[in-house]
Formats: structure tokens, C-alpha cells, sequence
């Protein structure tokens, strides 16, 4: 079971005016070019607010930037008052915060003079345990609004294009598409075919998503679920646990360009019941889709241009396992390190001493555990402590490093040994594909 982080944010309505200000520029450069993470097919990118280094998922399912942790670190923020958010999840609202007015900096020439923030107190919402690295909020529109933006998932690196000639011979090689910039987000249509027939649906392209496809059954005429299917976590919103179904269409398209048997995520009307979706909206197009690609937005002109990158045929994998994992944090542990000394004449044999360095190492966990998958038949549970798989300490490893290798092949065997409050247990499972397309 694989955590989707901020798929929730796919439908974020906050009813906020948006004024001419709170708005990134470039000055004196045709361009600007931002590094970022790739975890998960989710983007992260620095972002100065006020002179405070920060990391923010970047996400064109939202409206508005969110600021919901800042892992320690002090930051000054002026002309706050409260407001409440509503969003995908079971409630209907959590309270917050706005404050306008603040200095974002993102890279060395992409800068907002009036920046507007949302805060989100609710610490349940803080998605840095399941993503494995400090992630202070996240950012959307604002950043896509005013300039053609190009992500390259191969290099990771962002482009922002202030000259539009230069731009216009960047994409003579492209693939384009329209796209419709409603309530601040972009929509795409592209063509799903469940099993035999082509149907043309109206998707978010929500970079905040991970997974290839999400549908929205309850909005769909005459939908039913192919098979196998099975029921599964599908997230958190902002307004609790996502709960639905997973499974996998015969295809879909966008253009010329054809995906088969991926994966597809559709949440139960429970989820989705407060959410405020545009007009003929079925769903959205997420990140394994989108990292196919150099992805360039242009929301000014509503264009999207897409051409094909080296991970186009990549299978759409799935996490056989049934767990969700999380990062408890860091702990001190002790490192072996061999020192070699060798005697002036170089003749005499090197001699070695073991010494003791102290490292902060990360400390994972289960964080849930799918029914009848194959970790709950195998007995593990929720709140258990990994300690290795397959032999490695998970010390050593990244939250990203676990998940791949619960996706890497059906038929694998992996065994845990974890620590259950005061005892260490051993567990060994294959990994077996639960959702396989079937004719």
C-alpha cells in the first residue's frame, strides 16, 4: 500500500480573492532554473519566505501556498488573521491562517515582493514522516501563474521562461495541448478506456499526486470497477483518511501518446463529499504520468507541451507488500570505522585500529497495513519498528529506498526483522501483485 503524500490537495478550494499582486517575477534574465527532489514522482523545490530556507511540495492541484511545519526553524510572519479550509477527507473543515505580504525567493531570480501564506496548525497534516525528508508546506498557482514553466524529471531541474521568443524555439519539438485554468488549476481532457471503449474525460493534472490516475466513480455514468480491485488507503486530506478502491484501466491516452494498464486510484464518494469539483471534472492525472515527460505549463496562453523522456515505458508498478511506511525521525547510532596505519619504511604490514563515529541515522516504521495483502498474512502490524530487510539495516537506507523495493518484482521474497515494543521478530512475505489487469 502506497501512500499517495498531497493527493487531497487535488481539490483545495479556498474562496479567495486573487489580486494582481502575490505574484513571482524575473528581472534582467531570460530565464530562471531551479533544482529540485524527486521522491515518489513528487516534486520539492527550496523556497525563501522572509529569509528562511524552507522545501515545498510543489503542487498544481492547489490555489494558494501552505506553510504547515517549519521542523525548528523560526520565521516572521506578519498580518495574520484566521480562516478555515475545506478539502478532500471525511470532515468538512480544519482552521487556519492567512498573512499577506511576505518575500518569497525561489532559486536566484524567481521572486514574490507580496507573498501570500496559508498556514495549516493542524500537525496530523505535516507529510514529512511518509515523504522522509523536512517538508515545510507546499506551493501551486502562484508559481505557475505568470511564465511558461518547464520540468525536466531527468535532470531535475525547472525552467522558467521570462523571454518568449527563447521559449518558443524550446518547444518547436513538442507535443501540444490545451489546457482550461479553472479556480486555479489546470484541467486536461484525455481519453480513459476501462476496458474496450474510449470515453473523454476532463482531469486535473495534479502534480501533487503520485500515482498515475485517479477517477471519481461517483461522477462517472454507469462506472463499474474492473477486476481484480481491491480496497485500500488512499491518502490524507485535509479533512481525514482518503479510503477507496485500486485497480488498473486497459488504457489511457493523452494525444498521440498511450499508457497501458496503469494503475487507478477512485475514492469513495465518503471522500470527496465537501470537496468543490469544477463542472465535468472525472478525475485527475498524477505524477507517474507526468514524469514521462519534460512537462512544460504554460498557464498564461492555457498550453500544455509534453515530449517523451527515457522513463515513457516504464511499468506502472505497484507496492505488493500492503504497508505504508513512515519516518519516525533520527537517532544517534554508532558506526565502525577500520583506520590504517602503515610504518614509515613501508615494508612492515599495514596495522588497523576500529574506531566509534556517532551519525544521526533515520528510524522507519509501519504505518499501516493493508488487509489480506501479504505483510498481514505474514503477521506484521502497524506501529512496528523496521530494523533490516532482506538482511540491510534500514538505518542505511532512504523512506524512498524501502518503497522501490516493495515495488521491484512480483514473486520476491523479503524479510523483515522488526522490533515490536520489547521483542525482535523476524517475517518473510512474497510480493504478489494484487490488482493485475485482467481481459
Amino acid at each position: 500500500m502506497k501512500r499517495r503524500y498531497f493527493i487531497s490537495l487535488i481539490t483545495l478550494f479556498l474562496s479567495i480573492f486573487i489580486g494582481a499582486q502575490n505574484s513571482f517575477e524575473i528581472k534582467d534574465t531570460k530565464k530562471a532554473t531551479i533544482p529540485f527532489k524527486l521522491i515518489n514522482n513528487l516534486i520539492f523545490i527550496p523556497v525563501n519566505i522572509n529569509g528562511v530556507e524552507l522545501t515545498f511540495l510543489l503542487d498544481t492541484g492547489v490555489s494558494e501556498t501552505l506553510l504547515f511545519s517549519l521542523e525548528n526553524k523560526e520565521i516572521k510572519l506578519d498580518n495574520v488573521e484566521k480562516i478555515k479550509f475545506s478539502g478532500l477527507g471525511g470532515d468538512l473543515s480544519i482552521d487556519g491562517y492567512k498573512s499577506d505580504n511576505n518575500i518569497g525567493k525561489i532559486g536566484n531570480n524567481f521572486t514574490n515582493y507580496s507573498m501570500t501564506i496559508f498556514i495549516i496548525t493542524d500537525q496530523e497534516f505535516n507529510i514529512s514522516s511518509h515523504v522522509g525528508i523536512p517538508v515545510n508546506g507546499v506551493i501551486g498557482y502562484h508559481f505557475f501563474k505568470n511564465h511558461p514553466i518547464a520540468i525536466d524529471y531527468v535532470s531535475k531541474r525547472i525552467t522558467v521562461y521570462n523571454d518568449l521568443d527563447f521559449f518558443k524555439k524550446k518547444i518547436k519539438k513538442f507535443d501540444e495541448f490545451p489546457i482550461t485554468i479553472e479556480k486555479n488549476k489546470p484541467y486536461i481532457v484525455g481519453d480513459v478506456e476501462m476496458t474496450n471503449e474510449k470515453k473523454s474525460s476532463k482531469l486535473l493534472i495534479d502534480l501533487g499526486n503520485s500515482d498515475p490516475i485517479w477517477l471519481f466513480p461517483a461522477l462517472i455514468k454507469d462506472f463499474v470497477y474492473n477486476r481484480p480491485n481491491i480496497d485500500d488507503f488512499l491518502g490524507r486530506g485535509f479533512n481525514g483518511d482518503i479510503f477507496g478502491k485500486r485497480s488498473r484501466i486497459h488504457n489511457f491516452y493523452l494525444g498521440n501518446f498511450k499508457f497501458e494498464k496503469p494503475l487507478t486510484a477512485m475514492p469513495d464518494e465518503f471522500s470527496i463529499q465537501h470537496v468543490h469539483l469544477v463542472e465535468n471534472r472525472k478525475g485527475s492525472v498524477g505524477g507517474e504520468i507526468t514524469r514521462r515527460f519534460t512537462t512544460i505549463f504554460d498557464y498564461p496562453n492555457q498550453k500544455l507541451y509534453l515530449k517523451k523522456n527515457r522513463n515513457f515505458d516504464d511499468p506502472f508498478h505497484f507496492n505488493m507488500s500492503g504497508l505504508d511506511f513512515k519516518q519516525e525521525g533520527l537517532e544517534w547510532t554508532t558506526d565502525k570505522v577500520s583506520v590504517g596505519t602503515k610504518p614509515a619504511n613501508g615494508i612492515e604490514a599495514y596495522s588497523s585500529t576500529l574506531q566509534y563515529k556517532f551519525v544521526l541515522k533515520p528510524i522507519f516504521s509501519i504505518a499501516g497495513v493493508r488487509k489480506d495483502s501479504p505483510a498481514f498474512e505474514a503477521g506484521l502490524k502497524k506501529d512496528d519498528k523496521l530494523l533490516t530487510i532482506n538482511g540491510s539495516n534500514t538505518a542505511d537506507m532512504t523512506l524512498e529506498k524501502i518503497i522501490e523495493m516493495m515495488k521491484s518484482s512480483e514473486g520476491r521474497t523479503i524479510t523483515m526483522v522488526v522490533q515490536r515494543k520489547n521483542d525482535k521478530l523476524k517475517f518473510s512475505f512474497t510480493l504478489e501483485d494484487p490488482i493485475p489487469y485482467q481481459e
